[in-house]
């Protein structure tokens, strides 16, 4: 929720920061681009350095000390004198905004009843997009007061830490239990995620999540102004991106039950696949404003939920004790997608291409996500009632620890590797 009220907060403060009436210390649409982009590499920064850290010392502090750090300087972003210290402190949130969503999934994951831990994923991530909501109504309340958004997300995410503290359990397996054996946690690094098998499951996945936060992204940023480039005639923008947002929200719950009831890898294979076709749709102009609103609708039905759901892929993948690293590395590089979706797809509209190409760019993306999904091996354990069973066998020693991390048809070379 956090991270969907953040972007959303800057982006509608941007208009009003360079505005050459209303502006705040003369920042120019350059200086804001810096602020907005540093945030993003924050972010992904954020994401890829958490995983370690959550698998080493558990989840739950981890998480209340990204918190605590987004919070704080989100609160002190307001009174910055210049951009380039605006570039830093958004910088510095970033790094505590990305850590929070793939510890918040790895829990969600851990802690989901029966292994579904595609639905978890898809439930978690629901906040994001109601946290965009939340702050589109804010920026629309305050108008030319920018500030009070900033003021007021950073004051929430600080009174929310005691509730966490109280309510938030730990689901780590090592981290949970008691005595000196915490202490010896193993801290995973990246190259464990390239060995006993596993690289073409890493490879997979981080290309999927980074062709996924390109189209999240790059649609979010830059939809409105595609459809002004067509030639249509809509009223708000604001609009737009509610209809997408909505969609989004209704892919999330019913994506992540369908993958975990009817196969993982399949789901997001058509999930994808369905998004580039939908994405090609809206390069044909449609004459019917209700038509156009449904196909966006259904667009952000499926876009939004196939990148959401490549981490849930994680939770089927890897070891039980690896997940917070996998999950920390496939979000950072997904990171990367989130500042090349915008970057790309406002080059092709500054060079007046934005409409038809920027959805041919948008259809292909997602024809890569597919390409990277089919290259992942199908794990052993494809839907929650699998994965349950397994790790009820493991509990009773009548299957190979972190057996469903492994592609069906792998060697014993792989099985034995296993950490």
């Amino acid at each position: 929720m956090f991270e969907g009220f953040d972007i959303v907060a800057l982006g509608a403060t941007i208009p009003i920061l360079t505005h050459p009436e209303l502006g705040h210390m003369d920042l120019t649409v350059a200086n804001m681009t810096f602020v907005s982009t540093v945030s993003l590499v924050g972010v992904g920064v954020g994401a890829a350095l958490i995983g370690p850290i959550a698998d080493r010392f558990g989840r739950r502090l981890p998480l209340l000390a990204c918190v605590a750090l987004f919070s704080v300087f989100t609160l002190i972003f307001p009174l910055m004198p210049n951009w380039e210290l605006m570039g830093l402190v958004r910088f510095v949130a970033g790094l505590g905004l990305g850590g929070c969503m793939p510890v918040a999934v790895s829990i969600m994951q851990e802690s989901a009843p029966q292994g579904r831990r595609a639905h978890a994923s898809t439930v978690t991530m629901t906040g994001y997009h109601a946290g965009a909501v939340l702050a589109s109504l804010g920026a629309l309340a305050v108008h030319t007061d920018w500030h009070l958004l900033f003021y007021a997300g950073g004051a929430l995410g600080l009174l929310s830490l005691p509730f966490m503290a109280w309510k938030l359990p730990e689901t780590h397996p090592a981290a949970a239990r008691a005595g000196a054996a915490a202490a010896h946690t193993p801290a995973y690094r990246l190259r464990d995620l390239f060995t006993d098998g596993r690289a073409r499951i890493t490879v997979g996945l981080w290309t999927g999540a980074f062709m996924g936060l390109l189209l999240v992204y790059g649609l979010n940023t830059w939809l409105p102004k595609l459809m002004e480039k067509a030639g249509y005639n809509i009223s708000s923008s604001l609009v737009m991106l509610f209809v997408l947002n909505v969609g989004a929200i209704i892919g999330l719950l019913v994506g992540g039950r369908v993958a975990d009831s009817r196969g993982v890898k399949g789901t997001i294979l058509v999930w994808f696949g369905a998004a580039a076709v939908l994405l090609a749709l809206l390069s044909i102009r449609i004459s019917s404003e209700l038509g156009l609103n449904a196909v966006i609708l259904v667009t952000g039905v499926f876009v939004f939920s196939a990148q959401v759901l490549v981490y849930g892929f994680v939770g089927y993948l890897y070891p039980r004790d690896m997940i917070a690293t996998g999950m920390g590395f496939t979000s950072g590089v997904g990171r990367l997608g989130a500042i090349v979706g915008p970057w790309v797809t406002g080059s092709l509209v500054n060079a007046g291409l934005g409409y038809p190409f920027g959805f041919y760019f948008f259809a292909l993306v997602a024809v890569l996500g597919f390409i990277a999904v089919l290259f992942i091996p199908k794990p052993r354990a494809n839907t929650a009632a699998a994965l349950h069973a397994e790790v009820e066998a493991q509990a009773r020693g009548e299957a190979p620890a972190h057996a469903s991390a492994q592609p069906e048809g792998a060697g014993p070379e792989a099985r034995a590797g296993q950490p």
